[in-house]
């Protein structure tokens, strides 16, 4: 019977486990003022981060769902532990050797199931590597050396080889202690006539690793013609490895992905090798299954994901019909992220992995740079399959891409494609695509899309508008308002056709009017009240009727003034800079559609002229894109 660990050791395990930094290694945090953290709370969804720690006290509470407790309570609920395993597990972190008060400390059996399997899975990685340099590995390393990888790449990502014998890594664990039911138990193992038989065998070996660095469970690549099982095969689920939550490379690249806001989606273990070498630390894979809620929500808490319009989530599929219909599918999962979500697909087919091989290291960066919005790339795939030269080819595709506009549920995004849409198709008649779509699915679309609701109602429908660019154009006005000198004489260069909604256009030329950003200064109060004057009512009258001329306008000014920035810039002069070019690049990017568009239709050989002076406008555009997305990134 396990013995009860002594509360001396109990207690040892509190002082050196820091619950900042246990917390911090399954969910990002952020500083939330009075010595408190906080972040998104990984016991239930939630959009709006409301789970806090307080590092002084040593304990956390969500506000959300009224969870809470000390550093053990959350290792136990994270894990799914019992307290005692929670405590070795901790013990194990910190580096602490725990005694039990029955019968004294024996190494490895008062160990919990959970410690017992990750230790296992320890041994066997290490096993695994050793592997690597013997000679029955040659096809192994053959297959890393083809693929670009070296030596040290295979030890930093920790690959080895599985021994082509039956019990060659069995024989290993089991001399060092490890039962035959630990080894089944744990997904190393299956069950033989003769006692534990090895799961991976001939194969070339990557460790899973969970998101605190501990080996969970392996996949494995077929190598020898004389292997008739799968390519790839993966360790079943178990106590410690669920496939539909395991994200491979989430330990090396969690800090990167909290850091830039940025996750990166790849289809296999050697495509995130090569995004980690090629200068994307923040690629990861899902492991033997498709991408999911699970995934997701992994994401989420580590992107700190709510409404703020930094954080991207980029799929990288391969360019051909299979990769496609995998990048619909990830359109299915798509608003279950608030962050934006984009596709980078290589048109020549090529994965990561390939590409890096190819074209080397700065074609991945390319890549993963060149992502397009995943609602614009669902569409696109679904109108490249007709013929957009004849009427009934547009008609068609229309009919075809009708549930996927329509699906999208915020209003002015779902707005914005529409007008994306019919330009894409040529009718010019947006009143014609909305009917139309909703003729094919059979109802309205949602509410808030007409032309109707021009009023305060729609003002503060879009308090909180899910478009990132919508979201943007806010920002933007919000400094315009708060701290014009932030933006300058470059914000009042923009012109009205950089925002998109008629409030905020509205508002740009309320600014101009008013002498511009470059003549507001600082800001405050004097500055508000110049703005307010503009709008044609007097400062005195706050009980102004909504239908009065400017009303809307007015109380859209008092909100931008109030409203808090999505970051302080009281020490960050650069983030006027940073959101003036995230603004340029979108319309910018609004502008590279439109070309490309129009080279759709132009017959190169016929149109030659014409289609070469839109190439390098195009060329031109991309080269400017680039330019503001440096300036957007401080890179």
């Amino acid at each position: 019977m396990s013995g009860r660990i002594s509360d001396e050791d109990i207690a040892l395990v509190r002082e050196r486990s820091a619950i900042a930094d246990v917390v911090g290694e399954h969910i990002q945090l952020r500083n939330a003022g009075g010595g408190n953290l906080k972040g998104l709370c990984p016991f239930h969804d939630e959009k709006s981060p409301s789970f806090n720690v307080t590092p002084a006290r040593g304990y956390y509470y969500c506000f959300g769902c009224a969870e809470g407790g000390d550093v053990i309570t959350f290792v136990r609920k994270i894990e799914n532990l019992s307290f005692s395993e929670a405590v070795e597990r901790l013990a194990q972190r910190a580096g602490i050797q725990l005694r039990y008060e029955q019968g004294g400390y024996v190494p490895g059996r008062e160990q919990g199931e959970r410690l017992r399997l990750i230790e296992a899975h320890r041994a066997a990685a290490e096993f695994y590597a050793a592997q690597l340099s013997t000679p029955d590995a040659a096809p192994g390393r053959r297959f890393l050396s083809e693929r670009g990888f070296e030596r040290v790449d295979a030890e930093r990502f920790g690959v080895g080889y599985a021994p082509a014998e039956w019990e060659a890594l069995s024989r290993h664990l089991m001399a060092r202690g490890f039962t035959s039911q630990e080894l089944i138990k744990g997904g190393l193992a299956r069950e033989g006539r003769r006692g534990p038989i090895d799961r991976f065998r001939g194969r070339l070996v990557w460790p899973i690793r969970d998101i605190t660095g501990d080996v969970i469970g392996f996949g494995a690549r077929k190598l020898l013609d004389s292997d008739d099982g799968p390519k790839y095969l993966n360790t079943p689920d178990s106590p410690i490895y669920h496939k539909s939550s395991v994200l491979y490379g989430v330990d090396l690249a969690k800090r990167e992905i909290a850091k830039r806001s940025q996750a990166v989606i790849v289809e296999g273990y050697t495509d995130v090798m090569a995004c980690h070498l090629a200068g994307v630390p923040t690629a990861v894979a899902t492991c033997g299954t498709s991408f999911g809620e699970e995934h997701i929500k992994v994401l989420r808490r580590l992107l700190l994901d709510q409404a703020e319009f930094r954080g991207e989530v980029i799929f990288t599929f391969d360019g051909d019909s299979a990769g496609q219909k995998a990048a619909l599918r990830a359109f299915q999962d798509e608003q279950k992220f608030v962050t934006q979500t984009y596709v980078a697909v290589q048109p020549d087919g090529l994965d990561p992995c390939d590409l890096r091989v190819k074209h080397g290291d700065a074609a991945v960066r390319d890549l993963v740079a060149s992502r397009e919005p995943l609602y614009a790339f669902a569409i696109r795939s679904i109108l490249s399959r007709y013929d957009l030269n004849t009427n009934e080819g547009r008609l068609g595709a229309l009919d075809a891409v009708a549930p996927v506009v329509a699906g999208i549920k915020d209003p002015g995004l779902r707005k914005t494609y529409v007008v994306d849409l019919d330009r894409w198709l040529g009718f010019m008649d947006e009143g014609f695509v909305i009917q139309r779509i909703q003729q094919v699915i059979g109802q309205p679309l949602q509410r808030g899309q007409g032309q109707q609701g021009r009023g305060r109602a729609a003002v503060q429908r879009r308090e909180e508008p899910v478009d990132p660019a919508v979201r943007l154009e806010a920002e933007a006005l919000k400094l315009a308002v708060q701290r014009p000198a932030l933006l300058g004489p470059e914000f009042d260069a923009l012109g009205p056709g950089a925002f998109t909604l008629p409030e905020h256009v509205a508002l740009y030329g309320l600014v101009m009017a008013a002498g511009g950003t470059a003549s507001g200064g600082p800001g405050g109060r004097e500055w508000v009240d110049r703005l307010l004057n503009q709008t044609g009512i007097s400062s005195a009258s706050s009980d102004a009727s909504a239908a009065e001329p400017g009303a809307d306008l007015r109380s859209l000014v008092t909100r931008f003034a109030v409203e808090a920035l999505r970051a302080d810039v009281t020490g960050e002069e650069r983030y006027g800079t940073a959101v003036l070019a995230k603004l340029q690049e979108v319309a910018v990017g609004r502008a590279i559609t439109q070309v490309k568009s129009r080279l759709q239709r132009l017959n190169p050989v016929e149109e030659q002229q014409e289609y070469n002076r839109l190439f390098g406008e195009l060329v031109a555009l991309e080269q400017q894109r680039r330019v503001l997305r440096e300036r957007a990134t401080g890179a």
